[in-house]
């Protein structure tokens, strides 16, 4: 399901160009940015100048931006501020910088600023983006389905790949009805592993298309014993997304399989349980990007809940984070 959200008449004044004369004014920009040093979670918008490229960079004018519960905290040691936040989105390259070999102006690109940029993010009308940060769009891939994959599609990768698990064997993800967790249970399925999942009642119907055999609602006091009733041994393995859920998911987990937290939540072992905390690795990027050419292909679906206008930034910014979303939350540009 896909929402939309009007602007506020408050801002519709909004415009990321000229009227007139379609070019930029003074090389400027709108940008969502935290102010200052010591203001870590105060966002604000406003305007701020552009950032300049070096050599390996190129400037990427912004179309859709991914939303995420890390939008707001995600800030480098070297942050120069006023600080444009955000770690994804996609758009089209304006300039080039002199050193950059695989890109060039007018290229459409999905933008991970996977090492934080000390020059800003993505919640810009402008990025500087390295080069080796940057992954061609694909034919065949919107730009808010572009926007949507980096951040969660990492994610995914890595916890499946930390599972080590093999095809039959079962898994739990809790916490499955976001972004991660949609692309989570595709991934694990391609796999042939059997996935249960939790989450909210009303998106039981929805994790079954994708392929989970058992939905329960971890609101419902016997969740526990329904997985129990699918698994009476338990599960191979959990892949607890949500903050919270690596503990609560311990039961459903057979002696000595395997819980895989998401969230970094520090759990306790019991029953030779094995708990591990995803790892970034060097294969990660070459699998996104085919993970990127099977979302074009539609051998992999990308859920875009809501598109919010990018003036409403910080409105969706608070629906994420309330983490009880269905699939991914994007912002888009009025040039897109």
């Amino acid at each position: 399901m896909q929402g939309s959200h009007e602007p506020k008449d408050a801002v519709q004044q909004y415009r990321p160009r000229d009227e007139h004369s379609g070019r930029r004014d003074n090389r400027r920009m709108k940008a969502f940015v935290i102010p200052g040093a010591g203001r870590t979670g105060q966002i604000v918008l406003t305007d701020i100048p552009q950032p300049a490229i070096d050599a390996d960079e190129v400037l990427v004018r912004m179309q859709a931006v991914g939303v995420g519960s890390h939008d707001r905290w995600a800030i480098p040691g070297n942050a120069r501020f006023p600080y444009a936040i955000g770690l994804e989105g996609a758009g089209t390259i304006e300039e080039a910088g002199q050193g950059v070999t695989a890109y060039q102006p007018g290229d459409k690109v999905i933008v991970q600023q996977g090492m934080l940029q000390p020059k800003g993010g993505t919640w810009a009308e402008y990025a500087a983006v390295h080069e080796q940060s940057l992954i061609a769009i694909p034919n065949g891939l919107e730009i808010t389905q572009a926007a949507g994959i980096p951040i969660a599609g990492s994610t995914a990768l890595e916890g499946i790949r930390a599972l080590r698990l093999q095809p039959g064997n079962t898994l739990f993800v809790a916490g499955a009805s976001g972004a991660i967790g949609t692309l989570a249970i595709q991934l694990a399925t391609s796999h042939g592993y059997r996935v249960g999942a939790s989450a909210s009642q009303p998106n039981h119907d929805y994790l079954r298309e994708l392929g989970v055999e058992l939905a329960v609602d971890y609101r419902d006091q016997d969740w526990v014993a329904k997985v129990r009733e699918w698994m009476p041994d338990g599960v191979d393995a959990a892949l607890a997304i949500q903050p919270g859920t690596g503990t609560s998911s311990l039961p459903v987990v057979r002696d000595g399989g395997q819980v895989v937290t998401i969230s970094g939540d520090r759990v306790v072992p019991e029953r030779q349980i094995r708990v591990e905390q995803i790892e970034h690795h060097p294969e990660t990027r070459k699998e996104l990007i085919q993970l990127v050419s099977d979302v074009a292909a539609g051998r992999m679906r990308v859920i875009i809940e809501s598109t919010y206008p990018f003036e409403q930034g910080l409105e969706a910014l608070q629906k994420t984070e309330a983490r009880h979303a269905r699939g991914k939350t994007v912002l888009t540009m009025d040039a897109c």
